[in-house]
């Protein structure tokens, strides 16, 4: 399996992408602006798209990728969610006033997507691969993901706070070679991260503590403009662990 960074920033802005993977050449997992970086023909070979949570920030780009690739394809888009994801964004986003409704258009039979709900601790898979749905604590219904070939498997936290039952499912991953754990919030927002749903240093190196085997440690959803204070403050509380600011372009095998 090859995992492909498209976005990986807070915001926006020159070269600042939001959060978009691209899991070998057919899935993205959630579809911020980073899937703007895919050309058309390869935007027409995406078949899934796993999202974590319905913020703008890991859908935006969703609507128009239907658009854009649905015309280039002979089947629906499919994109895994949980209920209440998918429930937002038929509501607010896919609802004929803000986007078409393509779940039904251009027509019922083959429309540019098609829903799938999951739920936390399913795990779809494709191609033999497993992709499994991680628990998350956000302040709206969110999953991370774990991505598993087999020989080696990606963790991908999403947007959470600190979360036990996260922790303890990445406990089980024997073969867990990677971790992109979102780092939101310095500090001293610390009051605020309950609240929000975000993580901060403080409660990174919690939750790598817990860990019980190594790990190759990536950040991510850092606060544009604060990217390399965020970092100092998770260095200087998990330096043991050898963490990265993740970068726009990277690519992973495992």
């Amino acid at each position: 399996m090859r995992l492909s960074i498209l976005g990986c920033s807070g915001g926006i802005g020159a070269n600042l992408r939001t959060t978009c993977l691209l899991l070998d050449d057919d899935t993205l997992i959630d579809c911020g602006t980073g899937a703007g970086e895919l050309d058309s023909e390869r935007m027409a070979g995406i078949d899934q798209v796993f999202l974590t949570h319905s913020h703008m920030d890991h859908v935006a780009v969703l609507p128009m990728f239907a658009d854009s690739a649905g015309n280039l394809r002979n089947a629906p888009l499919t994109v895994y969610a949980l209920p209440d994801t998918i429930a937002i964004l038929k509501s607010h986003i896919f609802n004929a006033s803000i986007w078409p409704d393509y779940t039904v258009q251009p027509t019922p039979e083959i429309p540019y997507i098609r829903f799938e709900a999951i739920k936390t601790g399913q795990t779809v898979v494709s191609r033999g691969r497993k992709i499994t749905a991680l628990p998350a604590k956000h302040s709206i219904p969110a999953v991370g993901y774990l991505l598993d070939s087999g020989a080696g498997s990606f963790a991908f936290s999403g947007d959470t706070t600190y979360c036990e039952a996260f922790w303890n499912a990445l406990k089980q991953a024997q073969n867990l070679r990677y971790l992109l754990i979102e780092a939101t919030l310095l500090d001293h927002g610390g009051e605020r991260a309950e609240i929000s749903g975000h993580m901060t240093p403080t409660l990174i190196a919690k939750g790598l503590h817990k860990l019980e085997h190594p790990v190759a440690v990536l950040i991510t959803h850092m606060e544009a403009g604060r990217e390399e204070e965020t970092m100092r403050e998770i260095l200087a509380l998990s330096a043991e662990f050898s963490p990265e600011a993740v970068r726009r372009g990277q690519v992973f095998g495992f």
